[in-house]
């Protein structure tokens, strides 16, 4: 009985788990652009690394990490970005979760002598799967060795995707789209086919302050942005400011859309960072503010990027959005 019970939990939860997959999020979303959009690759204008590392939930026993690192470099002959973007999503113990690598492609056009649009697109390997033999299994416990249930055949499912997007900027202001998961790839452990729905996210922002002088371009800036995202059930949106004095960033954000999340919403986020012409690190902290206060209290995060080889005097590649 005990055996059948945990049989049918088990398979509930990893059945919960496969049909409302979610992906994976960043608070500093625009320090991993790749992973928001593959417009962005290339927006540095040269050369760009980019590392990404969160830590959800961090009171709970076994927690939710995420790690991501992304390379893009802009081809001014051709007007044309490429990138390369890998992220793996781990929950738990037992290692449920997703691998992924992309390659991207953007294109840079102008529409007017202010506005400028990329279009761009992301093609990806996806691997989903558990680590079976690092579960404790309730036979392991009560029984012997020869009850001891065994795992299912499939360790690991391998798939495809593709995403879209487009993004529109002028000097001071951009907003774009991104449709991602168009091939919805399968991410079931059994012979049944649970597929990730298909992710569209839009996302924008204004710089409402800037303050320069001749031998210190943008030396002060504030900056109003948001990102929305829509995925099966569930939307989400972020909306923030960010206040930039050289080399000190600071932002706030928050995140929900009551009364939809909570009648709070589900974060606050505070944002500290440094950055340079060539060189930004920032940490994060989400506040839990949702009905979930008392279980998950907050998530850290870290983003580094580093640029180099942009050419000085050729800067059309560029897009003015934050880097955090």
């Amino acid at each position: 009985m005990t055996r059948r019970l945990f049989i049918l939990l088990i398979t509930a939860w990893i059945g919960l788990a496969k049909s409302t997959a979610q992906d994976p999020q960043f608070s500093q979303f625009y320090s991993n652009p790749l992973y928001l959009a593959p417009s962005f690759a290339g927006a540095a204008g040269g050369n760009r690394i980019c590392a990404n590392v969160r830590d959800q939930w961090v009171a709970l026993p076994s927690t939710f990490m995420t790690y991501s690192f992304s390379y893009d470099y802009f081809y001014p002959k051709f007007n044309s970005g490429f990138g390369l973007l890998a992220y793996k999503d781990v929950a738990g113990t037992g290692d449920l979760g997703t691998l992924s690598l992309g390659v991207q492609y953007s294109y840079n056009f102008k529409i007017t002598q202010e506005v400028f649009a990329r279009p761009g697109l992301h093609f990806s390997y996806r691997e989903h799967g558990l680590a079976w033999d690092k579960l404790t299994f309730i036979d392991e416990v009560l029984h012997s060795p020869s009850t001891v249930l065994e795992p299912p055949p499939i360790t690991k499912v391998r798939d495809v995707d593709l995403a879209l997007s487009a993004l529109v900027y002028s000097k001071r202001i951009w907003g774009g789209l991104t449709v991602d998961h168009i091939l919805t790839p399968n991410v079931s452990l059994y012979s049944d086919k649970h597929e990730v729905p298909v992710k569209i996210a839009a996302f924008g922002g204004i710089e409402i302050v800037r303050k320069s002088h001749l031998l210190k371009p943008d030396e002060e800036t504030m900056t109003v942005a948001y990102l929305f995202k829509h995925q099966g059930p569930y939307n989400q949106l972020d909306l923030g400011v960010y206040w930039f004095k050289n080399p000190l960033v600071l932002g706030v954000w928050y995140r929900g859309i009551p009364p939809f999340n909570s009648q709070r919403g589900d974060a606050l986020i505070l944002l500290i960072g440094y950055k340079t012409k060539n060189f930004n690190v920032g940490y994060s902290y989400d506040m839990t503010i949702s009905n979930l206060i008392g279980q998950a209290v907050g998530s850290h995060e870290i983003s580094m990027s580093v640029k180099f080889a942009i050419p000085r005097r050729d800067k059309k590649g560029e897009v003015p959005c934050p880097e955090f």
